[in-house]
């Protein structure tokens, strides 16, 4: 559907992102903005092309923001993954995106993946899908969360080619300062809007146990300088005490997961005002991996320390964002709204939405002068980015709403365009 000069909704309720508080008004937008919102009728140019709605007392919200995704590898096994070319990953991935989009997720961003020319795309307008903040390739030491090589890959031959995946730009092996440093200058020259490092062990990944540590504190420095210089910042992947305490150290500025942090290190990150980029990961149904497996087994202890997570996120005021982190793994993928209703356990509704819009844009933020998207998102307030969603109930009083985005949700904004429209 093609863009309106103008698009009037009226009569809705508003919830801005920011403030529990709503209020009846009406949003004008313009191109990719809101230009005014008024509990007054809002009086519009006659010359202008307008196209208006009438909201019918509905809820509208911004759009959502999923601050871990993988669209590059969400909709397909990691058996299909290593054994698919790029151009096909592609288009999984262009279908993936779509596909967020239409379950409300207007902005996401990327941890991992060769998604910059994915979102390229969606720019220019190519594919549809959410405004990517991407990572570029994950940057992992050898046996590291990052490292999907055949056992018999080792040892590395120097003057050995580069396995397909890291050519692709799916992943990148760094090991040592100065090639952690390189791989990340790399990143940066390709678009990155922020760095991805794994600091330590992983589910999805077979060569690394769940308490092992990765990459030195000079290796993580080498990363922040590149980063920094770039005027961004380095996340990582990290659950452990070890792992996250040694990024800290480093200059890292979030840690995406820790589900087995404990106490002290909770601190640390409260008094470094470090963001946790937290993932709601429980026992909610089949798991991609058999009962029993190695795999399995590492995510039974890592799922067990989701709650205590939560709840020392919560008495320290760590600042926290939400993420799916769905990872080779199509069945949970269509699961992303429930994934952030599962937030109720440890939040208000209130808090749920606040999360998943105005607090996931201010993470989104911290990218600085590598933030493609400049504008205001997560909220509805004047010049910022018409992303925003119509809902059909009140998810403050019922974050149930957001699970069946495909019933609930009748319109979906993303920069002044409608990709989804069921209003009568």
């Amino acid at each position: 559907m093609r863009a309106q000069n103008q698009i009037l909704i009226n009569n809705v309720i508003i919830f801005n992102g920011q403030e529990e508080k709503t209020f009846k008004g009406n949003v004008l937008i313009e191109g990719e903005m809101i230009s005014k919102i008024s509990a007054s009728p809002i009086i519009t140019n006659k010359s202008a092309n307008v196209t208006i709605i009438d909201g019918k007392g509905k809820f509208l919200m911004p759009g959502l923001i999923d601050a871990h995704v993988h669209v590059m590898m969400e909709s397909m096994s990691l058996q299909l993954a290593m054994a698919s070319e790029i151009g096909y990953i592609n288009l999984v991935a262009a279908d993936a995106a779509r596909k967020q989009l239409l379950r409300g997720f207007t902005t996401v961003r990327d941890l991992g993946g060769a998604s910059l020319n994915l979102k390229k795309a969606i720019d220019q307008g190519l594919a549809e899908g959410p405004r990517i903040y991407p990572s570029g390739a994950i940057i992992s030491q050898t046996g590291g969360h990052g490292d999907f090589g055949l056992p018999t890959d080792v040892p590395r031959d120097p003057s050995a080619p580069l396995s397909y995946m890291e050519r692709a730009g799916m992943a990148s092996i760094a090991d040592g300062a100065d090639e952690v440093l390189k791989r990340s200058r790399e990143q940066l020259r390709q678009g990155a809007c922020q760095l991805k490092l794994m600091a330590g062990g992983g589910v999805s990944s077979n060569y690394d146990p769940l308490d092992v540590a990765q990459y030195s504190e000079d290796e993580f420095k080498a990363a922040v300088l590149a980063a920094e210089n770039w005027g961004t910042y380095v996340t990582v992947h990290a659950y452990t005490p070890r792992a996250i305490q040694t990024a800290i150290k480093a200059g890292v500025k979030c840690i995406d997961h820790g589900q087995l942090m404990d106490e002290t290190t909770a601190k640390l990150m409260a008094d470094k005002k470090i963001w946790l980029s937290l993932q709601p990961f429980v026992e909610d149904g089949a798991s991609a991996f058999a009962e029993g497996s190695p795999n399995r087994i590492k995510q039974k202890e890592m799922f067990s320390g989701t709650e205590n997570a939560y709840m020392l996120a919560k008495k320290y005021k760590i600042k926290t964002a939400f993420g799916t982190d769905i990872l080779f793994e199509p069945n949970n993928a269509v699961k992303q709204g429930q994934k952030l209703a599962t937030l109720a356990r440890w939040y208000s509704n209130f808090e749920i939405l606040k999360m998943a819009t105005a607090d996931n844009a201010e993470l989104l933020a911290m990218s600085g002068p590598r933030n493609p998207y400049p504008g205001k998102l997560g909220v509805i307030e004047e010049k910022a980015y018409a992303d925003l969603i119509l809902v059909d109930g009140n998810p403050l009083t019922d974050i149930k709403l957001v699970e069946d985005p495909g019933k609930n949700f009748l319109l979906i904004m993303k920069s002044g365009k409608i990709y989804k429209n069921t209003i009568k």
